[in-house]
């Protein structure tokens, strides 16, 4: 008989993993500490920096202290303080006045229809010229809209004077082709239509840069593949342009509409004429009319005060609505 194989128990080898003792985290350090570190390391930036913080302090913040003459009887004599407090008495006067209403319909029509021709514009242009292949043709086009930007408000004023007055150069070629003459500036329908056509000729030129600009940093490799897989070039600007500005583009809309009621002074003043009173009165060129001419200073201040509590609101609305939608704000 063979022998009876003896069972051994094989006890299993167990590895010795080397212990490492377990340390405590060192305690964060406070974030103060670490924004003075970075301030120090990067004083010259906060250096330049400096100019603009002090002339936003001096011109932007410190006149706020003079917010509260809207709320006050004020007097030159008496000065801010001793001017007695009369609370929301001057705001409640121009809510009531026959002018609210109108006043706030051609201030809000002229800037939506201003701001629905001048923010898309340039955006256009901005695509048309980059897709220019003569450099020598795009640089001259570059120029000749450019220039209108340099002309000032009394001159464009005075240019629009010449063209569409009664014996203007409009008028002139209306009755060469047996037209009747338009009363450009005396009718107060044709107002709107000078001003946003003005401001479209002047502005959307040197609108257009910024859109370029973006449009310079897309990298050619995107249009090179889109031309491999057979894209023309209107396919091109839709699916390569158009999202390489779409950030910038949606910044800037934030920006107009939050500025919509603050629309220019100068122009609307300039053009304004006793016949045309009805659709050229806008609340910058009243609350001038009503605080300089007349020296109603509290009431003018009141007025101004309203106008600007409009756009902050537009503005936190509007770059809500375009983060939620876009992703891209001001904060």
């Amino acid at each position: 008989m063979k022998p009876a194989l003896k069972r051994t128990e094989m006890s299993p080898q167990i590895e010795q993993v080397p212990i490492t003792p377990v340390t405590k985290p060192e305690p964060s350090k406070p974030r103060k500490n670490n924004r003075w570190k970075q301030i120090k390391q990067n004083w010259e930036l906060y250096l330049f920096l400096f100019p603009t913080l002090l002339y936003f302090i001096i011109f932007h913040y410190i006149p706020m202290y003079g917010v509260q003459i809207a709320f006050r009887d004020y007097s030159p004599g008496l000065g801010i303080t001793g001017s007695p407090w009369v609370g929301f008495d001057h705001f409640i006067r121009f809510f009531d006045s026959y002018q609210f209403w109108n006043l706030i319909y051609n201030t809000f029509s002229l800037s939506v229809l201003q701001l629905l021709l001048t923010f898309p514009l340039p955006i256009i242009v901005a695509l048309m010229l980059n897709q220019l292949v003569f450099k020598r043709y795009k640089k001259f086009v570059q120029t000749v809209i450019y220039a209108p930007h340099f002309i000032s408000v009394v001159v464009l004023v005075g240019m629009v004077y010449v063209f569409f007055s009664n014996n203007g150069i409009v008028n002139n070629i209306l009755l060469l082709f047996g037209m009747d003459p338009i009363r450009f500036l005396a009718e107060a329908s044709w107002f709107k239509p000078l001003y946003v056509g003005s401001s479209v000729w002047q502005e959307t030129g040197w609108a257009a840069i910024i859109y370029l600009a973006a449009l310079a940093a897309v990298s050619p490799e995107l249009h090179e593949a889109a031309v491999m897989d057979g894209a023309n070039k209107f396919q091109r600007i839709i699916h390569v342009d158009i999202p390489a500005i779409l950030p910038i583009a949606m910044i800037l809309l934030v920006l107009s509409v939050g500025n919509i009621m603050n629309i220019g002074f100068e122009k609307a003043y300039l053009l304004q004429t006793p016949l045309n009173q009805s659709s050229a009165e806008i609340i910058p060129t009243y609350v001038y009319k009503v605080g300089l001419q007349q020296a109603q200073y509290s009431f003018a201040a009141a007025v101004g005060l309203f106008n600007a509590i409009i756009n902050l609101v537009l503005l936190w609305y509007v770059n809500r609505v375009v983060k939620r939608l876009s992703g891209n704000g001001l904060w």
